[in-house]
This record gives structure tokens, sequence and C-alpha cells, in this order.
């Protein structure tokens, strides 16, 4: 067992980083966390209950302990390094249910490495989500369940177990029932009214501390101003949007399944088969009717959570060991021949699909959209700006410098009312928007973010396709007024612009000279350019873009690569650099330094308006 699941936790760990790219859940976990080790809160917004604490309070547990949060640039990675270790432990705790179940031990080495190396578990396993914290509860409850030895300690153990899983995922109480049937088939005559009496009374008395804490603090029903436990069930029972039919690949629970079965086409249909073939064994039937029962549970109407799946990899790899071990074990000469060859068959499937897809899982940087749109605004926008993002980039902007209360969650823009508190004007008190594929498909519901989207230009992209991540700049004059300024100001550099070309202490460039003639020169560099150049000899190499700006205009950057006809580490140089950086205002630079024979200037991000007179077409 042992090289196996440090196999598992090699793979779960290698490119964690790069792939999948981070998704708003898994910041929303990441952040809750952060919030009960950094900010001594339950979350970072109010809490209402939407899920059970205990979940993000393990994770939390983890980055403590591991100084997770100060050890990654990006906190989502300490959560996920969370997720790998309540991986490996899962696995283990599978091996140990399977030789429970008397597998034998290459059996149990099969449903491990299945467990471990499927590309949908991989992917899965790795995002942070509630579900893998809740699995190995799951796993250990029913471990102990299979107890024949101190019954009531084990079903004591079992009760207690399952109840952190429900406390970690409320969904995972769907298990119930199959727990409680195993329980009743491993108990013993004589004292099965007693051990079961006592494992349920303790699971019981687990849950309802859950509603305790909600009793304690008055937010058990409804009231004015105030979360419930009562709405937070109603919206995870009843209000939460219809996922639509799996059979319709357009709907949420299509998409969700399509995923599913693009990562691993071989498992989940392996597992149905071997459901199927396990329900004529005693010993295997629990398992067998909890996989596809839960696996029916995806065709019902209503609600399906991505990360379901999460709950059916464990019994899916149980059963296809099983199965094939009953096959070869205890099989006839026929029924062993035929397993082998659906074995074979079935690996031989499975191995080119899940090459592709684990090569993606390891190698792909698929969160480097992110990544880069992050060290955008940490390095164009000020501290004091006033922005809506994606809950995946919370903590690492606060951890940024950027004041809590500045940094927000969109789906919390129209749906706490604490933070609408701090901004009462509505989209016009938001400065930036960082725009990724979360965002894009909730826009419909979040008006406040569609508001400010309308009001703004786009400033810096990143990557492309579904992965791509934009940053917009929000303005609070108005569409019909962005666009006139826009206009306005094109015309004026353009003009400007043109004039420089006739001065002949400018050397340009082509590639400069054709910016400049086609206004795509920031005003404030044009600006400084004519102060400067009414002086002084200088030649500009180029406007480059600013990483994430290509294709953006005006450009901001300016290379000069000497003065006066003399390199820019110069005299001449020294005093051009001294000029440069003493410029006040809107024309004081951001940056203006030199590296490697050019000098570089740089304006902030914010490109204000009307700085050149306004031209007619």
């Amino acid at each position: 067992m042992l090289p196996l699941l440090a196999l598992t936790a090699v793979v779960s760990r290698f490119g964690m980083a790069g792939s999948p790219q981070r998704i708003d859940d898994e910041g929303t976990y990441t952040a809750q966390a952060y919030a009960v080790e950094k900010l001594g809160t339950l979350t970072h917004y109010t809490y209402w209950y939407d899920h059970p604490p205990l979940g993000w309070v393990q994770i939390a547990g983890w980055t403590w302990l591991t100084d997770g949060f100060d050890r990654y640039d990006v906190s989502v990675l300490a959560a996920r390094e969370a997720m790998v270790a309540f991986h490996v432990v899962a696995a283990a705790l599978l091996w140990v249910l399977a030789r429970r179940l008397d597998l034998g031990r290459p059996a149990a080495a099969v449903a491990l490495v299945l467990f471990a190396l499927s590309p949908l578990s991989l992917q899965f396993s790795r995002t942070v989500y509630l579900d893998n914290v809740a699995l190995p509860w799951l796993i250990a409850a029913f471990v102990l369940a299979l107890s024949r030895q101190r019954q009531l300690l084990a079903f004591a153990g079992s009760a207690l177990c399952f109840g952190v899983a429900v406390l970690s995922k409320e969904t995972f109480l769907l298990v119930l029932p199959f727990l409680a049937w195993q329980m009743w088939r491993s108990a013993g005559a004589d004292t099965r009214r007693y051990t079961l009496s006592v494992a349920g009374s303790l699971l019981t008395l687990v849950l309802s501390a859950y509603a305790l804490f909600a009793l304690v603090k008055g937010e058990v029903f409804p009231g004015r101003d105030r979360v419930s436990l009562f709405e937070g069930i109603a919206f995870q029972l009843v209000s939460r949007e219809d996922s639509g039919s799996v059979l319709d690949r357009t709907s949420q629970a299509g998409r969700s399944v399509a995923v599913w079965l693009t990562l691993d086409p071989v498992l989940p249909v392996a597992a149905v088969v071997a459901g199927l073939v396990a329900l004529t064994v005693s010993r295997l039937r629990v398992y067998a009717v909890t996989f596809l029962a839960l696996t029916a549970v995806v065709f019902k109407p209503g609600y399906l959570p991505v990360p379901y799946v999460v709950v059916l990899l464990p019994f899916a790899a149980l059963l296809v060991a099983a199965v094939v071990d009953l096959g070869v074990r205890r099989g006839g000469r026929w029924v062993t021949a035929l397993t082998v060859v659906a074995s074979v068959v079935a690996a031989v499937v499975a191995v080119p699909l899940w090459a592709v897809q684990q090569r993606g899982l390891f190698l792909a940087d698929l969160d480097r959209p992110l990544r880069e749109a992050q060290t955008w605004i940490t390095q164009n926008v000020d501290r004091g700006d006033r922005l809506l993002v994606d809950d995946a980039s919370w903590v690492d902007l606060v951890e940024a410098g950027f004041p809590r209360q500045d940094v927000v969650w969109y789906y919390k823009a129209d749906t706490d009312s604490d933070v609408s508190a701090l901004a009462p004007g509505g989209w016009t008190d938001y400065d930036y928007v960082l725009v990724t594929q979360a965002l894009r498909r909730s826009i419909d519901t979040a008006p406040t973010v569609q508001d400010a989207l309308d009001n703004s230009t786009r400033t810096a992209i990143f990557g492309s396709g579904e992965n791509q991540v934009e940053v917009y700049r929000v303005d609070d004059r108005g569409r019909q007024a962005i666009d006139e300024a826009v206009q306005r100001d094109q015309q004026a550099r353009t003009a400007a612009g043109q004039a420089l070309l006739e001065n002949p202490r400018l050397r340009l460039s082509d590639q400069a000279a054709s910016q400049l003639r086609d206004g795509e020169v920031d005003a404030r560099l044009v600006s400084l350019l004519a102060q400067v150049s009414s002086e002084t000899t200088i030649e500009v190499a180029d406007f480059p873009a600013v990483f994430g700006e290509d294709g953006q205009v005006p450009r901001r950057t300016l290379t000069v690569t000497s003065v006066d006809g003399e390199p820019v580490d110069s005299a001449a140089g020294d005093d051009l650099v001294a000029s440069i950086r003493g410029q006040v205002g809107s024309f004081a630079p951001q940056e203006a330094a030199r590296d490697d024979g050019e000098l570089i200037v740089r304006y902030a991000g914010a490109d204000p308006t009307d700085l050149l007179p306004a031209t007619t077409p």
C-alpha cells in the first residue's frame, strides 16, 4: 500500500499549480479558510449557512499547520495542497475498505490505482472542493461499519466520521441509508438494536450541533437584516437554479457530465457494469446499490453540483477492482477468461485516453492567464482603487496590499447588504473589474457587475479562449461620455503625434514614428516628448506594449536609446532621467529607469483624458 500512496501523492501534487485553471468555488473555500486562520472570522464575508463551515475549517487547519498561505504566492495552491493530503488519506482508507471486503492485495492495489490515476479523479481531487474534505471521512465510516469486533466502539466511530463528512459537505447525507444498511448487515443479531441506537444517537448529536450553532447566534429562522439556517437550507434544496437534463449537452448538468466523461469515459462505464454484476454478490451488494443509486441521482431534475462525481469515484474504483478480483479468483474457467479479456480491452482503451488527459493535467499551465492578470493589477492599479474580482483572486490581492473592503467578490456586490453599504453609488463606486470565465457565465445574475462592464474600457487581456482573463477600467462618466472622450483623445493624440514628427530633435524608428502618427501613444508620453525634445536630441526606439496590453491603445511605455548622440548611461542621460523623474501631477511617471543601454519610461495604467488640446476632425 505505501508505494501506491506515495504514487498517489506524487501524481496529485505534480502540476497542480497549472491545471486545472483556478475557479471561483476554489477561491471561495480558500478565502474562507484564510478568514478562519488569518482574520479570526468564519468567512471573508457574512456567513449565510450555504454550507456547514467544518470543511473549510479543516482546510484552515492544514494551512495553519503547514504555513501554507505564507509559502505560496497563489493562495489557492495552499488549499490544493490540503486536497492532496485528503486524497492520500482517502486512498489509504479505500485500500483498507477493499481488504475488509475480502479483496486480495492485488485487487486492493487495482482499486487504489484506479482511484489515484484516473484523470477524472486527478482533476477533481486536486481542485479545492468540500467534497474532497468529506470523502476520507465517508470512507472511514464504511470501514468502521464493517468491523466485527468491538462493534459498539466501531459503530460510534463510524457515526462520528459520517457526521464530520456531512458537516464538511452536506450532500453526503445522501449516503446515510446505505451506511445504515451496512451497519445493519454487520451488527450482531444480539446487539444490533443497541449498537445501531448508539450510532444513530451520536450521529444526531453531531448533526444537531450545526443547528445549535445557528440557535445560539439567533439565526435559525429568517429575520430582518440577518441570515438564517432556514434560508440556507431552502437555498440548497429549493432555490438553486435547475441544472437541466444531463441529456441536454447545453445545460449545466449536461456540460458537467460531458466534462466527467471527457476526462475519463472508461472508469464510469466500467463501474456501472461492475455495479450491476456486484448486485449478485452479497458482500458487495451495499456498495453496488450505493454507487448505482448515487449515479441515478445525476439524472434527477434539479440542481447538480459540478463536483458531485467526487463521491462516486471511490465506489467506482472499488467495484471494478472487486468484480475483476471475483472473476479471476473465484470464477470458473470461462468466467475467468471473460474477465481477463474484458480487463485487457478496458486497459487498451483506457491507457491512451488516460495518457492524453494526464499529460494535460501534469504539463498544461491553464492558470497562467489569471496569474498574469493578478500581476498586472498589483503592478498597475492604485491601492486605493476598488475592484470587482473573481473570488479565486481575493486572497492574493488582499495579500498584495489592497484593502480588504476594496477587493469585492463580484457575487457579493448584489447579494450582501454589508458590501452594498460600502458602495452606495453602485457600479460607479468601482474602478476595475477582473473578468474570468466564472464571471462571464454569471453576468446575468450580477447587475452591478454588468453595469460596471457596460461603462468600462478593457485595459489588459491575458490568455485566449474560455481561459481568457480580462481587466476592465470603469469610468463613472458613463458609456456615452467614455466614447466621446476616447474619440476626442484619439484625435488629439494623432494631431500632437504628427506635429512631433516635424521636430528634428526627435529621432524615431520607423515603428515608433508610425505609432505616433496613428495616435497610439499615451498623451502623457506625447507631452513629455514635446517637452524634453525642445532642448535635447533623443532617439526613440519603440513604444512597447505593457505585457497584457497588446492591441490596447494608447501605449504608455517609451524606450530611449540615446541622448544628444550619447548613450543613456552618460551625463546627458543622467540629466534626462532627472528631468523625467521631476515631472509632477498627471505627468509624473510610474517608472523611469535605465536597463541594458536603454531608458525605459512607463506611466501608470489609468490614462487621464483631455491632457492634449482638443482638435477638430
